[in-house]
């Protein structure tokens, strides 16, 4: 509408209302707007008039109270944006006083009752005027009777809890038959043993009673609309109320947690969950004093019933309440039009969906130009790595955690009957393993360790110290920060039915006869503040890799997705969109720690735009899976093959002279070069264990003066740790890693470069002298140390590997095999699929949070199981060149395996779905900016000597990349404050970029312009398409905000995404994994491929195998969820 067609004076005889303008904000419509937006109801309008200025009108027709409030002006305001549209809001006076032949004139009507509010008058306009109605105005007489509602349900098929309705009717005597016991009731001849639920049959009262039984206490529990931060009370009342008509129903355990789902129309469904009113009644408020919401993901049969649900009411804006209990989910009310409360991305959906239906309907009516758009993610096409157009099918990512405080970690050998009636207690005995992690149970440890701290000082034995000093460190972990807290600390208990064997004849302590218990003790890796950031960041630029992930700030201009939130613009942010539009498959699992837990709630929080704190995200949206061995390993119970591995090793570096060639082959058969080159830079292991001895007694000697210095006493460090708690550590380092016969224990050589990578990374403000030297030297020996634990030789690589991630490996074959097979299960079903631009396609996501055991595993799978032959696929053999020179894999490092479907293809062909494995070796380490690996993954080393001539499988022109090499040399201090700034590499794709320049210049970010390139970026020599192939991306954080965290320390970038291959057929991944599957263990696989060295501990001594795998005739899949 032209604003010269909005001047001129108002009227009289037509009603005065409100106009949603285009700033969003309403105002009162003049005579020349009546006449614009009535005129094909009035008899004078001529025929001829011009359609160009046609306006479609959409009437809002409820309370004021509704009409006004913040969603609802949120979403017209979204509404008005479309070119076509204009939005009447309907005075309240208006409804409740004028006859409805004088109300405005709309096109399309959403109208709704409230309180108040007149539905009959409603019900006749929509009769007169016979408008596009958005909510069906009759239904809302039957959800305003739960009777009915519930009658609906039942027909519909859709799951309600057990339920009787009372109908307290002289007319109809029948249906009131109710008998009252203690701890049950009788309706109809219906029996509700307590705690059952008794609702009022008008959806109108909101006085819903629980009731108790005695041997919880009785009473019950009394339910109302929410009054300031209260949603009900407790009585002790256990008596049913004796007048009106009442539903009477099973009441359903839900963990304390309601869910609410919100459609719009029914295709489009958006979840929270809240705290149960029904838990404590305390209303859980935000800092704002809104009520916290969590976000929910709907499973397949959910999203199923919210368009059963959307249909059978004729609701297209509707809300109803979930309940999830035991395994299954039941509606147990029905609300009617409904808004989300304060989320953006759901203002924009819903505008985007109301907008499109309206103009769908109506515009073909008026003679309005306008076609329905084609949404990017309605069919999820990308272009994949090999520059081919692809359907994107299923994504698959294991991700170690974020940065993390040091681990750290106490082991003893206990033998007194207090710890055996423990064990005991807590089921010990079933598995031969126990794990406290409870604070009862933590505190149970404590009085255990006080008592025979308490008797050793009443029997000064001298044989007995060493264990008085680890009882009495023992006490001192429990007792730190004054409260438990299972995330931070547990207790490990592990039964030897012969005692702890001794690591060597020296052990000055005889063996003792009899059973004993292996006490582990471990504390401290904790997410940090980075950590979170880290995780989060990944996740908003993991979005890049779906469908539309590079659009989501087009529209608004922004300088990174971190300026614009969650807002999700016009025409849609690509993965968020097809997320709540029932295309995205996706379940988030992650071990039992605590700090991957809150990696995984962190990534889950960037990667669908969430609010709010960690702790709800990971309550509602991460799998736990422990319960199968999926992501958990027990570290202190080693394999055959690990044990034998670890002597190896402590063998090789307990020789105090130069490493020679026998070294070189014992230690490093492979040829790593990342090994290769650590090995030469200790030259000497003892020599270098020395030094690294006396650089860490002078760490403690500095700390100590500090702690003497009045003025840096009360020094906070990151995190919130004190110089006290720092001192602690390195002390403890110092005892630990020297022995009393002199020996070196090289298994703390990792925890001494976790404790300094930390401190050099977080604390550098401190100062201290040498560190730098240490942190070269310990990295040296953990760049030995960390990857050999995990095998030497190949075949004990494969071997190590087998015991920890089998069950992973499985459960990865069963995500690729479920994606092509299509089950029903991840879609919706065909009877419903109407009205579905693309009810058919939806994108499998499965993401993997674990620690860095599993990664090292899962990449040696990759790397040594057979996967492709290095002699005959030069791209596999540049990928492992480039894995070789990865001396770390750092906090974050991903494993991603993406499946794509080429629909132009034969179904039953090899190439009709295409596999590519990539990966990224995590967060930059400091100065790893100086010997950073090149990434060569699929780019042939001797394209330079080729007239640059791109490979086949490649993307890139290798010399592309020089510019680069220049970047990546340039010294960074770690004292910045500001991020790394990673150069970049053409074809990467920068998900996040500071919007300063370098000295090379701009810093670019991939732009939504599909079909252009930056001049920079040249043409890959495959020129199969013109628009830029995504080959990979990376992170380069953004300035985030320090408030609230403990401290303001750098949070470095993550390195991109490398393809290791991008040619795999389905087919082909399918039968490797098939094969490590039925063997059981790997090594026999490796055997298949190569004739490794194998040493005479491998040919003697049988391989061990995981105790979770299950026998070949067995099906692997069963004992995994989808």
């Amino acid at each position: 509408m032209s604003k010269a067609s909005r001047q001129g004076m108002c009227t009289s005889e037509l009603p005065r209302f409100l106009i949603g303008s285009e700033g969003g904000e309403s105002r009162e419509l003049d005579d020349t707007d009546m006449r614009k937006i009535s005129g094909h109801y009035g008899e004078e309008e001529e025929e001829d008039e011009d359609q160009s200025e046609r306006q479609i009108v959409v009437g809002i027709c409820s309370m004021m109270k509704k009409s006004k409030s913040k969603p609802m002006t949120e979403i017209l305001e979204r509404l008005c944006k479309f070119e076509y549209i204009t939005v009447v809001i309907f005075p309240e006076e208006v409804i409740l006083n004028e006859p409805v032949e004088k109300w405005p004139l709309c096109d399309c009507l959403i109208s709704f009752h409230s309180k108040g509010f007149a539905l009959d008058k409603a019900v006749s306009y929509a009769k007169l005027r016979n408008p596009l109605l958005i909510n069906d105005l009759n239904m809302q007489y039957f959800i305003q009777d739960r009777r009915e509602v519930y009658r609906i349900l039942q027909e519909e098929g859709i799951d309600l809890p057990r339920y009787a309705v009372l109908n307290r009717d002289p007319d109809r005597p029948e249906e009131c038959n109710l008998v009252e016991s203690e701890d049950h009731v009788e309706v109809n001849g219906e029996v509700f043993h307590k705690p059952f639920v008794e609702k009022p049959v008008s959806a109108e009262d909101h006085n819903v009673y629980i009731y108790y039984p005695t041997s919880a206490g009785g009473g019950s529990q009394r339910l109302f609309r929410k009054i300031g931060s209260r949603s009900s009370v407790y009585s002790p009342e256990s008596t049913v109320r004796k007048t009106g008509s009442y539903i009477y129903e099973e009441f359903m355990p839900t963990d304390g947690t309601d869910v609410k789902v919100y459609t719009v129309g029914p295709d489009y469904a958006h979840a929270e969950a809240r705290k149960s009113p029904a838990l404590d009644g305390k209303v859980e408020r935000d800092s704002e004093g809104k009520e916290i919401r969590y976000p929910v993901m709907l499973t397949a049969m959910e999203k199923l019933v919210a368009r059963k649900v959307c249909l059978a009411f004729k609701q297209t804006v509707c809300g109803f309440d979930l309940l999830r209990a035991n395994g299954h989910s039941f509606v147990c009310d029905v609300n009617g039009f409904s808004f989300v409360k304060n989320s953006m991305k759901y203002y924009d959906d819903c505008a985007k969906v109301l907008g499109n239906m309206v103009m769908r309907e109506l515009a073909p009516q008026l003679h309005i130009p306008w076609s329905i758009p084609m949404e990017a993610e309605d069919i999820p096409i990308v272009p994949t790595t090999s520059g081919t157009m692809m359907e994107l099918r299923c994504v698959i990512a294991v991700i170690r955690h974020g940065d993390r405080t040091p681990k750290q970690k106490m082991k003893m050998e206990v033998r007194n009957a207090l710890f055996f009636e423990l064990f005991e207690k807590y089921g010990g005995y079933k598995s031969g393993k126990l794990k406290l992690k409870k604070p009862k149970q933590l505190q149970e440890v404590l009085d255990i360790a006080r008592q025979l701290l308490a008797e050793l000082v009443l029997h000064n034995d001298c044989e007995i110290e060493e264990k008085k000093s680890k009882l009495e460190q023992l006490k001192t972990v429990l007792e730190m920060y004054g409260h438990f807290s299972g995330i931070n600390r547990k207790v490990q208990l592990t039964y030897l039915p012969n005692g702890q064997p001794k690591a060597s004849s020296e052990e000055e302590d005889a063996l003792k006869e009899g059973p004993s218990l292996l006490l582990v003790l471990k504390w401290g890796g904790e997410l940090t503040p980075a950590g979170r950031v880290q995780a989060e960041e990944l996740g908003r630029a993991f979005r890049c890799m779906y469908p539309g992930g590079q659009d989501s700030c087009r529209s608004l201009g922004c300088e990174s997705p971190i300026d614009c939130g969650d807002y999700a613009g016009f025409p849609g942010c690509g993965l968020l969109r097809l997320h709540s539009t029932y295309r995205h498959d996706l379940k988030i699992y992650a071990s039992d720690e605590g700090r991957v837990q809150m990696t995984a709630a962190a990534f889950a929080k960037g990667l669908l735009a969430l609010e709010g704190e960690l702790t709800p995200i990971l309550v509602q949206m991460v799998k736990s899976a422990n319960m199968n061995g999926l992501l958990d390993s027990d570290s202190d119970s080693l394999t055959d093959c690990q044990q034998r591995v670890k002597a190896r090793l402590h063998e090789i570096m307990q020789k105090n002279k130069d490493f020679n060639e026998e070294d070189y082959s014992k230690l490093a058969p492979t040829g790593s070069p990342s090994l290769v080159n650590s090995m030469g830079v200790i030259f000497n292991p003892v020599n270098t264990c020395d030094r690294v001895h006396t650089l860490i007694k002078s760490l403690t000697c500095q700390i100590c003066k500090r702690l003497e210095d009045p003025k840096s006493a009360d020094l906070q460090l990151y995190h919130s740790e004190t110089l006290e708690l720092m001192l602690q550590r390195w002390s403890k380092l110092e005892r630990d890693f020297r022995m009393k016969n002199g020996r070196y224990d090289i298994s703390k050589i990792p925890d001494i470069y976790d404790c300094v990578k930390y401190d050099t990374q977080h604390n550098s403000s401190l100062g201290l002298e040498d560190t730098l030297e240490l942190f070269r030297l310990s990295r040296a020996l953990a760049d030995i140390i960390i990857p050999q634990e995990y095998g030497i030789t190949k075949a004990e690589k494969l071997d190590i590997a087998s015991a920890y991630c089998l069950p992973l490996v499985k459960k990865i074959q069963l995500d690729l095999q479920r994606t092509h097979e299509d089950e029903a299960v991840n879609k919706l079903h065909p009877l419903y699929s109407r009205g579905v631009m693309s009810p058919g396609r939806h994108v499998r996501t499965r993401l993997y949070f674990t620690s860095e055991s599993h990664v090292h595993s899962l990449l040696n799978i990759f790397r040594y199981g057979g996967l492709l032959n290095e002699q005959k696929d030069e791209q596999w053999k540049q990928a492992m060149d480039y894995l070789s020179a990865v001396t770390e894999l750092n906090y974050m490092t991903q494993i991603v395996i993406m499946l794509y479907e080429d629909n132009n293809k034969d179904p039953s062909s090899e190439e009709r779905f295409h596999v590519e494995l990539h990966f990224s070796p995590g967060v930059k380490g400091y100065k790893d900016e100086d010997n950073a690996p090149m990434g060569f993954g699929f780019r042939p080393a001797s394209s330079e000597n080729h007239e640059k001539q791109t490979d086949p499988g490649s993307l890139e022109d290798l010399s592309q990349d020089e510019p680069d090499r220049a970047a990546l040399t340039e010294p960074i201090s770690i004292q910045r404050k500001s991020p790394l700034i990673r150069g970049r590499k053409a074809g990467s794709m920068e998900a996040l970029s500071e919007s300063n320049t370098s000295s090379r210049g701009l810093a670019y970010r991939i732009l939504p312009s599909s079909s252009r390139q930056s001049p920079e970026i040249k043409p890959s020599g495959l020129e199969l398409l013109s628009m830029p192939a995504v080959k990979r991306f990376s992170v380069s954080y953004a300035r985030h905000p320090t408030n609230g965290f403990e401290g303001c320390s750098l949070v470095p970038s993550i390195y991109p995404l490398e393809t290791l291959h991008n040619s795999l057929s389905l087919k082909q991944v399918d039968e490797f994994l098939t094969t490590l599957c039925k063997n059981g263990t790997l090594s026999a696989m490796f055997e298949s491929h190569s004739q490794p060295s194998i040493d005479v501990d491998n040919q003697e001594t049988p391989i061990s195998t995981p105790v979770r795998n299950q026998s070949a005739s067995q099906s692997p899949w069963c004992e995994y969820p989808s």
